[in-house]
């Protein structure tokens, strides 16, 4: 499918964006998400540059998404998050699942006998995410039944915080407490050291007292704080000193014109009259709508870059064209370039921005546009 979109994804912002949480972290160990095709970005190409600057472990949601990566040559560990129905693959390709339940744990285990091999998990726990993970009075038991099966070999214990944002700590400062206690009481009765981590990147960014063992950050790697409508914060170590540190946002989503037209007042633009031009108006057709992930929420409700100027998309978005309105930009003509989200010239269009108006998150603008688009590498 060759569609108009072009996503344009710079690797040197995604290795400056690790840098920012290796230092912010304090050099722990980070296992790096990369579910979702890295948050739309291509887990392939993120991955080998994330191992390449030093990280430490990768994360995907599903066993399909690590056979790829194990395909292209990477060789560090590689965490399932979410999987259970392909225990046959974690083994052919040293893989580490993470166990939810105690049936998991089992049919792990049963496999690992009939094998005769050892596999490294991780345990999730719920400690107030109410989704995947042990839970309840028998807690500790289990996780200690589950250390003592034959042919698993426990490696690490993590959560997830139910909050993103972190601006009220008190629910992410009860989660973390509960952790932490189910932590230390297991450490003394472990056959071998486990990491533990809970840190998502959130909680990297201003939660230090929840980065323990190793942080697991996801949105920031692509250049987006989830708690702020900017990629600049401060962290303060002491009363007396504090650092400053940027994120860069990997990815630009561009088009061209494909069309033009000069319509007169009164004119009705894209389905159910929604826009109706008040003056003679230049209406540019651009080659993008809801199926290469840009929004309908969009229609009469955002903005695009065309020669440095922030142009209004007009009329509802289609499937496969949205239109804007060109009138007051200079010498416009087709084929130019048009930034849906990313710079060109003074202006930037973020993802952010898009969320808003969309009414939902950035994670959600990043994964559908970076998914839709044809993806092209730089560095710098």
């Amino acid at each position: 499918m060759n569609r108009k979109t072009v996503a344009e994804i710079d690797l040197s912002a995604i290795a400056h964006n690790l840098d920012v949480v290796k230092r912010v972290s304090r050099n722990r160990p980070v296992i790096a998400v990369v579910k979702a095709d890295a948050y739309g970005h291509g887990i392939r190409e993120v991955s080998m540059k994330l191992v390449k600057e030093g990280t430490s472990y990768l994360a995907v949601a599903y066993t399909s998404e690590a056979v790829a990566l194990r395909d292209a040559g990477i060789t560090i560990p590689i965490i399932v998050l979410f999987d259970r129905e392909t225990i046959e693959e974690w083994f052919d390709y040293h893989l580490i699942p993470v166990i939810h339940d105690m049936d998991m744990a089992m049919a792990l285990s049963e496999k690992a006998r009939q094998k005769g091999k050892t596999i490294k998990i991780h345990v999730k726990i719920d400690t107030g995410m109410g989704r995947l993970g042990l839970s309840g009075s028998h807690l500790i038991e289990d996780i200690l039944k589950i250390e003592e099966m034959e042919g698993i070999e426990l490696v690490g214990l993590m959560s997830h915080f139910s909050e993103a944002d972190l601006l009220d700590r008190s629910f992410a400062l009860l989660q973390l407490g509960r952790f932490k206690k189910i932590i230390e009481a297991l450490s003394q009765k472990f056959r071998s050291p486990i990491i533990s981590h809970i840190a998502n990147s959130a909680a990297v960014l201003g939660f230090e007292d929840a980065h323990l063992d190793a942080v697991r950050p996801g949105l920031m790697l692509y250049g987006y704080s989830p708690f702020a409508q900017h990629s600049t914060f401060s962290i303060q170590p002491s009363a007396k000193n504090s650092e400053t540190f940027s994120l860069i946002p990997a990815m630009e989503v561009k088009t061209t014109i494909l069309s033009i037209r000069n319509m007169p007042p009164g004119s009705p633009i894209s389905y159910g009259r929604t826009f109706v031009t008040k003056r003679q108006s230049t209406i540019g057709m651009l080659p993008v709508g809801y199926a290469d992930g840009y929004n309908r929420l969009f229609s009469n409700n955002a903005e695009v870059l065309v020669k440095g100027k922030r142009v209004p998309v007009v009329g509802r978005v289609c499937m496969d064209l949205t239109m804007v309105d060109l009138t007051e930009v200079e010498d416009v003509k087709e084929r130019d370039e048009v930034v849906i989200l990313g710079q060109q010239g003074d202006e930037r269009i973020t993802a952010y921005e898009l969320a808003s108006r969309a009414q939902t998150i950035p994670y959600e603008i990043l994964t559908s546009l970076g998914s839709h688009s044809k993806k092209e590498y730089i560095n710098g």
